[in-house]
C-alpha cells in the first residue's frame, strides 16, 4: 500500500503535514495538562509513594481489569472492552505516528503486520459493540446520575470514528490486495461488500489514504480535546488509582480544615480531574438517594470546576471551593464511604468533606443541634448530656458481676459506647449481651464513669480538637486498667479504638461483640438450646462492614443459632447506610424529598419473602430502624432485633 506520508498534499509533503497536526495537538494537550499540574503543585502535600508493589497491583486489578466495574456485568464488560480497544489503538497510533513523522525509519506501519492488523480488527469490532451497549444504556435505559451530555456524546462519536476508520482502511486495503484477507477477515467482508456495491479495485489506494488520514487526524484531535473533557479520566485514572489511599479508613492529617484550593491536598484536588462522572457514587449515596443536598458526583465536579477557575484566576490565595459547595451539602454526608467503595477511580469523597467540615467548625458554622451535642461531649464525655456516673446504670440489675477494670484485672475490657449505655431503647440489648458473657464465664470489666465517647463521629464532623481531648481522656482510663482484649458492640467505637487510637494496653486486640460471640459458639463455651428457626435478614453496619471488613462473624452467629438468613439485595460492601453515621444522628431532622435511608432500608427488608425480622449489630442501627418501622407503617410486618438478644434466647436453657 502507498505510504501516506510520502505523498504531497497541496504542495506539502505528507510527513510535514503530519508534523504540523502533531505539534498542534501536543501543544494544546500539554498546555492544558501543565495548567492542571501547576494548580496541584500549589496544594498541600500528601506523600503517597509508599508500598509501591501494592499500589502497582491495584493498578493491575482496578485499571487493567477494572474489578469494580464488573459488579455490573454487562456494562462492566462493555467498558472493559472499550478500555482495551483504547489501549491497543493508542499503542498502534503512536507506533504509526512515529513511523509517519520519520519516513526513513526502518520499521513498518502497524497495519502492515498481519497479526497486529488481526488484533486491531478484533478489538475494533468488539469496541464498536461495546460502544453500542454503552450508548443504549446512556440514552435509552439511563441510570440515575448518568448524564446525556454533549461531551459524552462527542467522546462516543470520536471513539467510533477511530474504530470505524480503521475498519474502513482495512477494507480498502483488502480491496486493493485480496491476498491480505487472511489476516484481515473484517476487511475482507467490507471489500466484498464494496465490490458488490460496484466499487473497483483501482479506487482502493485513494480511499485507503483518505481513511488513514481520517484515523490519524481523529486521534490527534481526540488527544487535544481530552484534557478539556470529562474523559480526561482516561489518562488520569491510572494515576488516581495508583495514588489512592491504601486504607479506606484514612482521614486527612490533622489540619484546620480547607476552604480554598491550596488548603486541600493535591490528591483531593486530583479527584476532580480523574472523575469519570459515571454517577456510581450518587447511586450508592444514602443522602443523595434521600433527596438531601449532597450529590457526590456534583461535589467532585465542583472540585474540577474550582481547579479550572483557579487556573484562570489571579487570586493569590486560590479559588474558594467551600461556598461553591454549600454547607448543607457538607453536613448531609453520613461518611458511610459507599461512594468511595463504588468509585472506579478511587476518588476520596469523605476526606474531602471532612476537610470542609473542619473549616466550618473552626468558623463556628455547624448545625445548632450538633453544637449542643459537641458541648455535651466536651462537658460530660457523652452525646446525651448525661452525668458520667450514670453511664453504668444500665447494668445495675445484673447482680454486680461485671468488674471494674480499674480495680482488678480482666480478660475483656468492655467499651460500651454512648448509645448502648444511655439510650433506653438499646439498654435491653446491652444487658442481654452482658448475660451472654456471664453464661459463657468470661472475665469482663468496665471503665464505668471513666469511659468517654470514643470520638469516631466527633472526628468526622470535623471537631479534631475535641476528638483528641476524648482520646486523651480514654487513654488515661485505659492506662488505669489491666486487660487483655477490648470488646465493644458499637461499630463506631470499634473503628476508632482499632484504627485511630494508639495501641491499647501495649497491643490489646479490639473485637466486635459478634466476633466474640462467634468464637464462644464455635468453642462450645456457649451451647445452643433453642434454635431460632426463623427467616431473618441482616444489615451490615457501615463501620463494621465497609470500613473494617467484618462480614462473616455476624452471619456465622446467625447460622449457629439456627436462623435462616436471607440477604438483602444490597449487602456486605454494597450495603445501604442507615443514615446515622458521620454525626447525622446528632443533627436536625432535615426534610427530605424521598425516603430517609433507614426507611428505604426497612422497605428493602420487607420485600424479602418470608422475612419478619431485621437483625442488627449496631446500637444506632437499632434506634434508626425502630423509628423507620413506625414512620413507614411496617412495625406490624417487621421487627428489628439486636443480634445479642437472639443469641441470648438461643443459649438460655
Amino acid at each position: 500500500m502507498p505510504d501516506p506520508t510520502t505523498f504531497a498534499y497541496f504542495g506539502l509533503p505528507g510527513y510535514q503535514a503530519l508534523w504540523l497536526l502533531t505539534l498542534l495537538s501536543f501543544a494544546v494537550f500539554g498546555g492544558r495538562v501543565l495548567q492542571h499540574v501547576r494548580i496541584l503543585a500549589r496544594a498541600r502535600p500528601d506523600p503517597r509513594w509508599d508500598h509501591l508493589g501494592q499500589r502497582s497491583l491495584r493498578v493491575v486489578t482496578e485499571v487493567l481489569f477494572q474489578r469494580r466495574l464488573l459488579d455490573e456485568p454487562l456494562i462492566g464488560i462493555a467498558h472493559l472492552l472499550i478500555f482495551w480497544s483504547f489501549v491497543l489503538f493508542a499503542a498502534t497510533f503512536f507506533w504509526g505516528l512515529l513511523r509517519g513523522l520519520i519516513p526513513t525509519l526502518p520499521i513498518s506501519y502497524p497495519d502492515d503486520v498481519g497479526s497486529i492488523a488481526l488484533a486491531m480488527e478484533l478489538f475494533a469490532v468488539l469496541g464498536l459493540a461495546a460502544l453500542g451497549i454503552a450508548a443504549v444504556r446512556r440514552y435509552v435505559f439511563t441510570p440515575v446520575a448518568l448524564e446525556r451530555s454533549r461531551d459524552a456524546t462527542t467522546i462516543l462519536i470520536l471513539i467510533a470514528v477511530v474504530l470505524v476508520s480503521f475498519l474502513a482502511l482495512s477494507g480498502f486495503r483488502v480491496l486493493t490486495h485480496p491476498s491480505e484477507q487472511a489476516w484481515r477477515p473484517v476487511g475482507g467482508l467490507l471489500s466484498n461488500g464494496l465490490l458488490a456495491a460496484g466499487a473497483t479495485r483501482e479506487v482502493g489506494p485513494k480511499w485507503y489514504l483518505g481513511m488513514w488520514w481520517l484515523h490519524m487526524a481523529t486521534v490527534l484531535g481526540f488527544l487535544a480535546y481530552l484534557p478539556f473533557s470529562k474523559h480526561l479520566h482516561l489518562l488520569a485514572s491510572p494515576f488516581a488509582v495508583f495514588f489512592s489511599s491504601l486504607d479506606a479508613r484514612r482521614l486527612p492529617q490533622h489540619s484546620e480544615g480547607a476552604a480554598r484550593l491550596p488548603e486541600f491536598t493535591w490528591r483531593e484536588l486530583f479527584s476532580g480531574l480523574a472523575c469519570a462522572e459515571c454517577g456510581r457514587c450518587d447511586r450508592a449515596c444514602p443522602s443523595f438517594q434521600s433527596g438531601l443536598a449532597l450529590d457526590p458526583k456534583e461535589l467532585i465536579r465542583k472540585v474540577k470546576e474550582a481547579v479550572i477557575a483557579s487556573e484562570r484566576s489571579a487570586v493569590a490565595d486560590g479559588y474558594a471551593l467551600l461556598g461553591e459547595v454549600s454547607s448543607d451539602q457538607v453536613w448531609a454526608c453520613t461518611t458511610c464511604a459507599a461512594c468511595m467503595e463504588r468509585c472506579p477511580v478511587f476518588n476520596e469523597h469523605v476526606p474531602l468533606l471532612v476537610e470542609m467540615r473542619r473549616a466550618l467548625v473552626l468558623n463556628g458554622e455547624c448545625p445548632s443541634r450538633l453544637q449542643q451535642v459537641l458541648l455535651s461531649l466536651e462537658r460530660y464525655g457523652n452525646s446525651f448530656g448525661q452525668a458520667p456516673r450514670a453511664r453504668p446504670k444500665w447494668c445495675s440489675s445484673l447482680n454486680g458481676w461485671l468488674k471494674d477494670a480499674r480495680r482488678e484485672p480482666v480478660d475483656y475490657l468492655w467499651f460500651t459506647g454512648d448509645y448502648a449505655s444511655y439510650d433506653p431503647r438499646v439498654q435491653p440489648a446491652t444487658r442481654a449481651l452482658a448475660r451472654i458473657f456471664q453464661r459463657a464465664g468470661l472475665n469482663v470489666g468496665l471503665l464505668h464513669e471513666a469511659e468517654h465517647n470514643a470520638g469516631n463521629d466527633v472526628r468526622r464532623v470535623g471537631e479534631e480538637g475535641l476528638f483528641e481531648l476524648l482520646v486523651e481522656k480514654n487513654l488515661a482510663a485505659f492506662h488505669s486498667a489491666r486487660f487483655k482484649r477490648v470488646l465493644t458492640a458499637d461499630p463506631h467505637s470499634y473503628h476508632a479504638l482499632k484504627h485511630e487510637y494508639p495501641p491499647l494496653n501495649g497491643s490489646a486486640t479490639v473485637l466486635h461483640h459478634t466476633e466474640v460471640i462467634d468464637g464462644l459458639l464455635q468453642s462450645g463455651q456457649l451451647a445452643v438450646h433453642h434454635e431460632l428457626l426463623r427467616r431473618v435478614t441482616y444489615h451490615d453496619p457501615c463501620y463494621l462492614g465497609r470500613y473494617n471488613g467484618v462480614y462473616a462473624a455476624p452471619r456465622d452467629v446467625l447460622h449457629r443459632i439456627g436462623a435462616e438468613l436471607v440477604e438483602m439485595p444490597r449487602n456486605r460492601r454494597n450495603a445501604y447506610c442507615c443514615g446515622a453515621g458521620g454525626g447525622r444522628i446528632w443533627m436536625e431532622d432535615t426534610p427530605v424529598h424521598k425516603e430517609r435511608p433507614a426507611e428505604a432500608r426497612v422497605r428493602e427488608a420487607a420485600q424479602l419473602p418470608g422475612v419478619e425480622m431485621i437483625v442488627v449489630s449496631c446500637p444506632k442501627d437499632l434506634v434508626m430502624f425502630q423509628d423507620a418501622l413506625k414512620t413507614t407503617g411496617l412495625e406490624h410486618h417487621l421487627t428489628v432485633c439486636e443480634i445479642a438478644e437472639l443469641v441470648e434466647g438461643a443459649v438460655t436453657p
